[in-house]
């Protein structure tokens, strides 16, 4: 009798799973359940639409850095398949890649449908089953170590193999927590900062490439490009900020004071660029040339922050005024007042305690014939792309071991 396998979650990683069952064991009866309408939600919506599959970081070892919760546990996982591994899957299934100077990895269409409808194709084609719309109200392990599954609707699943790839969900947490899984709180861990401070108004679209960002009173520090929104503070170092900080944040009820190096570059080193500019182009006016290639509003956003008027000359500045600008650029210090998350792209840290799951598998340590991939642990990367990566690896592994060939 052909293995019955239920995999609760239509995602990234419980696609990924069902294919990588389906293709070690094509006699496997395979059926995906999903609670919404349709299925792959994130990876369509994700990198603007784009679909940031993957990031171009090939070693285990400084891949797993990207990982503030799972770098340890995800170090075996990833010698077995890695991005690497990732591009060439999709590869090999008439998916082309392509690699982007920041190292993220995208499809060459610039259309997350690329990847989705190669999921739902291969997963057509190999015969699994995919029932939208149906919730999983319960779960439970029968005295012969088969799973009796449960929908909303009141259809009941029998599984040899049960596989848990759905997101943040209560009720699936709720359920774990009877059958003896440790839950790890869910807090947000993606997100962008408020702030109503006055210098940022109406600068909403600029950004910078290499600012650093730092928690004021705090070791919470991450660098990269900053862009200025609507509400605050948002690109890829307030969010790599957002990761690392995803508890202590929200311990914190999210407001906290963040310092702002707008150019990543030392006090000194910049006090001594702006006394040469006294020196030798003293009668330039200040608000008129920006420097370190900052946008020139942003710059006299700076200027009035120091409390320079924008009208007065290099030469008209004392050494105090230009500490006071060399403050704007390096340290200027900002209320954060809040976070904003997109509901979509939704990401949080918190989930399945992994010190509950057997990563050589991605199986159960507490009950037999259980998996578990993508959001259900307590693992989240930095970007998209590594919390794709994750789902990937894990999907991968643990459809191989349903399949009764486990990865060595």
């Amino acid at each position: 009798m052909s293995e019955q396998i239920i995999i609760i979650g239509g995602g990234a990683a419980g696609y990924f799973a069902a294919i990588a069952c389906a293709e070690a064991q094509p006699e496997a009866n395979i059926v995906i359940l999903e609670k919404g309408k349709d299925v792959l939600g994130k990876v369509l919506i994700s990198g603007g639409g784009r679909c940031n599959v993957t990031n171009a970081c090939f070693d285990p070892r400084e891949l797993v850095t990207h990982y503030p919760r799972g770098e340890k546990e995800l170090l075996g996982p990833f010698h077995k398949f890695q991005p690497g591994d990732t591009m060439e899957w999709f590869a090999d299934r008439g998916v082309e890649l392509k690699i982007e100077p920041d190292n993220r990895v995208f499809p060459v269409t610039d259309s997350s449908a690329t990847i989705a409808d190669c999921l739902k194709e291969i997963a057509d084609a190999t015969g699994i089953k995919v029932h939208t719309s149906s919730g999983v109200k319960s779960f439970t392990q029968r005295e012969d170590e088969r799973w009796e599954v449960l929908t909303t609707h009141g259809q009941t699943y029998i599984a040899d193999q049960l596989m848990i790839g759905a997101g943040s969900s209560k009720a699936i947490w709720d359920n774990l927590k009877k059958l003896g899984h440790k839950i790890i709180s869910p807090v947000p861990s993606l997100f962008t900062f408020n702030s109503k401070d006055e210098r940022i108004k109406g600068l909403s679209g600029i950004s910078v490439p290499n600012a650093m960002v730092q928690v004021a009173a705090s070791d919470l520090e991450a660098s990269g490009p900053l862009l200025i929104t609507h509400w605050g503070f948002s690109g890829p170092a307030i969010l790599r900020l957002s990761a690392w900080g995803a508890r202590e944040l929200n311990d914190r009820f999210y407001r906290f004071p963040i310092m702002i190096n707008w150019i990543g570059r030392d006090e000194d080193e910049v006090l001594a660029d702006f006394n040469e500019e006294k020196k030798h182009s003293g009668k330039k006016r200040i608000g008129n040339h920006a420097h370190y290639g900052i946008p020139l509003r942003l710059w006299k956003s700076m200027v009035a922050g120091a409390g320079i008027k924008s009208t007065a000359t290099w030469g008209d500045l004392s050494g105090k005024d230009l500490k006071h600008l060399v403050s704007e650029l390096c340290c200027a210090v900002f209320q954060i007042s809040g976070k904003s998350t997109f509901k979509d792209e939704f990401v949080t840290a918190g989930g399945v305690d992994l010190r509950d799951v057997d990563f050589k598998s991605f199986s159960s340590r507490v009950c037999t014939n259980l998996y578990f991939a993508g959001e259900i642990l307590d693992i989240d990367g930095i970007t998209g792309g590594f919390n794709f990566q994750a789902a990937w690896t894990g999907g991968f592994l643990a459809g191989n071991a349903m399949a009764g060939y486990p990865l060595e």
